[in-house]
């Protein structure tokens, strides 16, 4: 057993677990490479029940045995029917809380017992006793609950900032919403005041995009649609969200939605915008509301920290920026942050984690190169030292043998525009694709050396590479061309990126899809095999060309025609 102890984030869309590991926070992924898992219970034959990403795919094909969102009902007394189950919110908590456990004890390898778990700061009484009780009923010792503004805060490094910083956490996650006024202290943190809506989130912007689709598609009201095509759309919104967030049009592919009916429509940011607009605009009164129970004015507040798979919205942030007058602090990853700083005071409770003086920063981004030849950040520039920071890495290609650690310095997003600092190679068992687990290790002391662990988690052998003088002892110039170079070629760069994301997306699409088609293909209706087939081809199309725009439609197309396919192999797979 670890005394290790775990901090988890239960998200009302997503949830994530991670640990400190050798005085670095590390977020834990799932078999398929994948952190973010999404807080959705499927109840199967014969009461099985699967959580995760295999759940949300029953959403549109088994919706009467699938529970999402279940965030919002703790504390309130009420039971959910789950197929032939009556289950609490604590009870379907629960099983997420088991499934990241076991997440967690799958990839370290190790038993875990404890966790810090985060709320909403506005979380009452009752809805912090169902956590710990769903906390117990997983099969773990809930030792601390955590306000997500406090976690955020710690995961942004706040408590480093100067004597009696205030800080505004705008958290605009999945299912809710909450704004806080906090004040740091010598790294002691008080909450001045909070403000939110448990019933505000990003679920709210999906249904109000569906709704206008719907509405185009059959002119009459979403509420009225069959469950399995409400959806079917409320997908199709979550996917007009994500995309628009980035690129600047989409083009929606509801594919036999009901019978042969089908939806297709192309939409810009601009109308999506208009769209999403008036639910954006909910959170500014409880904006104002924080910062007058504060007894701050706006000018008082040092700095603003976004939260929430949500504030990605480019929307958002612009209102955000509006209401306090200041930009917002963008350098964490949003649907991350209230996880690592959960993992941080997990840590700091084991003892795994102590304070550290902080003197400096690093000026450029350090990260190695991963497959497809792309930037991964490990250590974002700016970022204050010394700092640990660490990723768990897998194997591209079945009966791959051994990784090439390639350290590089830089913001471009591609591998070859950025600085190699060095290289490693470190070996490991012949294992079928994405199976090896390489854990990745930056280490950036005060004397600007950084250390470069790599270790295979199965033997536990370890590579170090030590890199004097590169890390941060840059001249001022040539960071400044880097950072200038990063911003002119943004677009072109981020394309690139996207391209070579989908394209390692398409080459994992087309053999699954194809060998799942021989297996249960047989079983499909006609219309939906043909469809498959169809979108099929269309990906292996795109990928000749050099349209990521193109790829990614086709890979989404494809991926949604399959969602039928998918369900009978889960089915049948619950059946053995």
């Amino acid at each position: 057993m670890s005394d290790k102890i775990l901090g988890i984030d239960l998200g009302t869309t997503n949830s994530l677990v991670g640990i400190v590991d050798s005085g670095f926070p590390i977020l834990f992924a799932d078999s398929e490479g994948v952190r973010l898992t999404p807080s959705v219970v499927y109840c199967g034959k014969g009461a099985d029940i699967v959580v995760g990403a295999e759940a949300k795919r029953m959403m549109a094909r088994r919706p009467e045995l699938t529970v999402s969102s279940v965030k919002r009902k703790m504390g309130d007394g009420s039971e959910l029917i789950l197929g032939n189950e009556r289950m609490s919110p604590e009870e379907i908590s629960a099983h997420i809380l088991i499934y990241l456990k076991s997440i967690a004890e799958e990839a370290s390898g190790e038993v875990y017992h404890k966790a810090v778990i985060t709320v909403p700061a506005y979380f009452n009484d009752a809805q912090r006793t169902a956590t710990k009780k769903a906390g117990k009923l997983a099969g773990l010792e809930v030792v601390r609950i955590l306000s997500e503004p406090t976690a955020a805060a710690i995961s942004y490094g706040l408590d480093k900032l100067k004597e009696k910083s205030k800080v505004v956490v705008y958290d605009f996650g999945g299912g809710t919403f909450d704004v806080s006024v906090l004040e740091l202290n010598e790294g002691v943190f008080q909450v001045l005041a909070t403000s939110g809506d448990t019933k505000l989130g990003g679920d709210d912007l999906d249904y109000a995009i569906a709704k206008y689709f719907y509405n185009l598609a059959e002119s009459s009201e979403l509420s009225e649609a069959p469950i399995g095509v409400r959806q079917r759309f409320l997908e199709a919104g979550r996917l007009t969200k994500e995309t628009l967030s980035s690129n600047q049009e989409y083009t929606v592919r509801i594919a036999f939605y009901e019978g042969a009916k089908s939806f297709e429509f192309q939409i810009e940011r601009n109308d999506f915008n208009q769209i999403v607009k008036p639910v954006i605009e909910k959170t500014i009164s409880h904006c104002k509301t924080a910062l007058l129970d504060s007894g701050l004015d706006k000018e008082d507040v040092d700095s603003i920290v976004l939260v929430g798979g949500s504030t990605r919205i480019p929307l958002v942030q612009q209102i955000v920026e509006e209401v306090f007058g200041k930009v917002p602090d963008l350098s964490q990853h949003p649907d991350e942050a209230v996880a690592l700083g959960a993992v941080i005071q997990a840590g700091i409770m084991s003892g795994a984690m102590k304070e550290v003086i902080l003197l400096d920063v690093t000026p450029l981004s350090l990260g190695i190169e991963t497959f497809g030849g792309l930037m991964n950040v490990i250590i974002p520039r700016n970022t204050t030292i010394p700092v640990r920071r660490g990723e768990m890495f897998t194997n591209a290609v079945t009966s791959q043998e051994s990784m090439t650690i390639k350290i590089l310095q830089g913001e471009r997003e591609m591998a070859r525009d950025n600085w190699k600092l060095g290289e490693f190679e470190i070996e490991f068992e012949s294992v079928p694709k994405g199976k090896a687990r390489v854990g990745i290790e930056f280490c950036l002391d005060v004397d600007g050396i950084l250390t470069v662990l790599a270790r295979d988690t199965v033997t536990e052998k370890d590579k170090v590479l030590e890199i004097r003088d590169s890390a941060v002892d840059v001249d001022d110039a040539s960071v400044e061309r880097m950072v200038n170079e990063s911003i002119e070629n943004a677009f072109e760069d981020m394309n690139e990126r996207i391209l070579a994301e989908a394209r390692m997306k398409s080459n994992e699409l087309i053999p699954a899809v194809t060998e799942s088609l021989a297996l249960m293909g047989h079983e499909l209706e006609e219309q939906i095999k043909r469809g498959i087939e169809r979108n099929l081809e269309e990906v292996k199309k795109a990928m000749l060309g050099n349209s990521s725009k193109d790829l990614k439609d086709a890979n989404e197309a494809l991926d949604k025609s399959t969602e039928p396919l998918a369900v009978l192999l889960i089915e049948k797979a619950l059946e053995e």
